[in-house]
């Protein structure tokens, strides 16, 4: 996105602000559906958590995408943006049976992840359709944190609980009509994937009755000039010929189901935050912005590489700087990181800030929440307001006592 574009939507509607990039997620979109289209049924969820926003989802409905949702909130998000409850995949993560029974009361598609979840769903919804989440026990993604398929993983029946799954299946008479799997994100290698894949052919194999089959998301986005990312395009013209020669062998065109969060809208995000002092110190020049991992923890939690361009100064000399935040915790973006002169005031643009950044955000320190901004056809449109104090004490009660 143009610098100076970015520049005045800081001037409009100040800073910190997240600005997200409408094309650049419809584009992405349509760069997985190109992928596969020769597999005859495609279904693209996007990763609700990854960027919940009600207008984000909006887009993604209109540019033809379905949701995946891990929590019942996200799943009444999803209904408020407009999806038909058949549009909303429901796959949790040790939840309550409570829960369930409410996404059972809204109709959506429902995956379950343990044997226990499953053998209560079979017992209460014999004759309703659901879908199971296996761990495949392959070692996938960027780091440990994001990586979920391995066997200490908590997610997903490990494959040789697959004939109790059966048991189950058979004593209640249900359908289960999809098997998922979810390797992580940040995978790069596309035998990562292939590898996950034949376990989870060989396990569709042993159900009568699907209707699909889910390989989860973790597709891996470029963060720097030169950095490698998932080739989406090679990705689906493997496996969809390996799907195809499945279908083929089940006797029946199964859907092939991904749900990417990070490909779909990571690249669209900007995190825009100004520069509240710089601080030498020594040989280490500190630049200290008015944010800190209550705005974008990835750099923080995961080590993640967010690209910075200080836009009020792009052909400053380059410097190296700590990026902190204001924090009382340690806060720090980057460390000796090369950027043009970073002065006062100055406007830092990280990228790839559309995933999990306003969505893993806190009112930690009781920092308030920035705004959100959408960017489409070259209009801005404010998608969040700025949190005020009255939103940080809305629900707070105070007691008589006091």
């Amino acid at each position: 996105m143009d610098q100076q574009v970015l520049l005045s939507l800081v001037s409009k509607y100040g800073s910190p602000l997240y600005v997200y990039d409408a094309e650049k997620i419809i584009s992405q979109f349509d760069r997985i559906k190109n992928a596969f289209s020769e597999t005859k049924r495609l279904r693209i969820n996007f990763a609700t958590k990854a960027l919940s926003n009600i207008s984000i989802l909006k887009l993604l409905k209109k540019a033809g995408a379905n949701i995946d949702c891990v929590s019942i909130e996200e799943v009444q998000l999803g209904l408020l943006a407009g999806f038909a409850p058949k549009q909303i995949s429901y796959t949790p993560s040790g939840v309550s049976f409570e829960e369930i029974e409410r996404a059972v009361d809204l109709g959506v598609k429902i995956t379950l992840d343990n044997l226990i979840a499953l053998e209560y769903f079979g017992a209460k919804h014999p004759g309703l359709p659901v879908s199971i989440r296996i761990n495949p026990n392959v070692m996938g993604g960027g780091n440990k944190k994001i990586s979920v398929g391995h066997h200490k993983a908590k997610f997903g029946i490990p494959v040789y609980q697959i004939d109790e799954v059966l048991e189950i299946e058979k004593k209640y008479k249900m359908k289960i009509n999809g098997v998922h799997m979810h390797t992580g994100s940040d995978i790069l290698k596309v035998e990562t994937f292939l590898e996950a894949a034949e376990v989870l052919f060989s396990v569709a194999k042993r159900f009568e009755h699907l209707d699909f089959i889910d390989f989860g998301g973790g597709f891996k986005v470029s963060y720097k000039e030169g950095d490698p990312a998932t080739d989406i395009e090679k990705f689906g013209k493997i496996i969809s010929k390996r799907f195809n020669e499945i279908c083929k062998e089940y006797g029946k065109d199964l859907e092939i189901v991904f749900e990417p969060g990070k490909f779909l809208v990571s690249e669209s995000g900007h995190f825009l935050v100004k520069v509240n002092l710089i601080k030498e110190i020594k040989d280490i020049s500190f630049a200290a912005v008015d944010s800190g991992f209550n705005h974008l923890i990835r750099p923080m939690y995961y080590g993640a590489y967010h690209h910075i361009v200080n836009i009020s100064n792009p052909k400053g000399p380059e410097k190296p700087y700590h990026v902190v935040g204001y924090i009382c915790e340690t806060d720090t973006f980057a460390e000796n990181r090369m950027i043009n002169e970073v002065r006062k005031d100055d406007i830092l643009c990280f990228r790839n800030a559309g995933a999990y950044a306003f969505t893993m955000a806190s009112n930690y320190n009781s920092r308030l929440r920035p705004a959100e901004v959408l960017v489409y056809k070259g209009k801005d449109y404010l998608i969040r307001e700025r949190e005020n104090i009255e939103d940080l004490t809305r629900n707070q009660i105070i007691t008589d006592i006091l």
